[in-house]
């Protein structure tokens, strides 16, 4: 039987559309789940090798709940991700003109998306949030709403019709998707990576997140993602989500993270992993000093003067 991949369903999602751009889901089984939570539980478990979910949109950013579930609980490390772009269309049962829409449903990250539209063309109905845009689509089939915002793709898998396509707020919105597996050896480095971690501040203090973020700055490591979220212990304490450019092998990287480490109460290391749509030529040069061969100098510099061969 082969190994399968969860992943946020039921069928006809955005993120099934992401998943199955990667080459190796034709020798995995694919399994929808309800939620990210349970996708992500399933890996911990062990029920499946690997979850895909969404973890970021270029209109809110940050997807929290995927966040939250990799801040939280057992640790899991991504290995992969995928960029998607995204328009929505207004799927309804067939017969529905626009004037009969009361209700619309949707997952809460597409609000934002088609907050403008809805304005404009259907500024009195009413907006529930479904667990993803497909099960909306599944909720308008079985008739618990009039409308769903979903992908033009899931119409014909839920018998509904396209009343209107290519619905969007922002142009060339895009989502980013991650492949989740329980932690192991991160892939080797491509020269365009990523590094995501998360970090527990020690105490509360002026400049607390400056200091943080010296430590990528001063080793010129480029921060691509910067989210704060609460702990859950208070008013006011937060632990940060950050995205770095480079892998974990590279000596820039690993001197911030050992930085780190020194300095935060708790880092959670969740992979390093290459970037979506993006070559190693296409990656911007280092800035001076900042570079694998100029660390090894100065290290040997240092144990130069330590034997007083400078």
């Amino acid at each position: 039987m082969p190994a399968s991949y969860a992943y946020l369903g039921p069928e006809g999602t955005f993120t099934e559309v992401a998943l199955r751009t990667l080459p190796e889901t034709a020798t995995r089984e694919l399994v929808p789940y309800v939620s990210v939570q349970s996708a992500l539980d399933a890996v911990r478990t062990g029920e499946a090798e690997a979850a895909f979910v969404p973890i970021e949109n270029s209109v809110e950013g940050g997807i929290t709940t995927t966040l939250d579930e990799l801040v939280a609980g057992q640790p899991l490390m991504i290995y992969r991700e995928v960029l998607l772009s995204i328009t929505f269309a207004l799927l309804v049962r067939p017969g529905t003109k626009l004037s009969d829409i009361k209700t619309v449903t949707a997952h809460p990250a597409a609000q934002p998306q088609v907050r403008n539209w809805l304005k404009a063309h259907l500024p009195d109905a009413a907006w529930e949030s479904a667990a993803s845009n497909a099960d909306g689509a599944r909720l308008v089939q079985e008739g618990r709403y009039d409308a769903a915002f979903a992908g033009e793709f899931a119409a014909e898998r839920y018998g509904l019709e396209v009343l209107e396509a290519d619905i969007h707020d922002a142009e060339n919105a895009q989502t980013r998707f991650v492949l989740v597996g329980r932690p192991a050896r991160p892939a080797a480095p491509t020269g365009a990576d990523k590094t995501s971690v998360v970090l527990w501040q020690r105490d509360d203090h002026p400049g607390g997140l400056r200091d943080l973020l010296g430590e990528f700055a001063t080793r010129g490591v480029n921060l691509m993602l910067l989210q704060s979220r609460p702990t859950g212990a208070g008013i006011g304490n937060y632990c940060f989500c950050i995205d770095a450019e480079g892998h974990i092998s590279d000596r820039r990287v690993a001197d911030a993270l050992m930085g780190l480490k020194r300095s935060c109460l708790q880092v959670r290391y969740l992979g390093s992993y290459p970037r979506a749509e993006v070559a190693p030529a296409d990656v911007a040069a280092l800035r001076p000093g900042t570079s694998d061969e100029a660390f090894v100098a100065a290290a040997d510099w240092v144990a130069r003067c330590q034997d007083g061969r400078f």
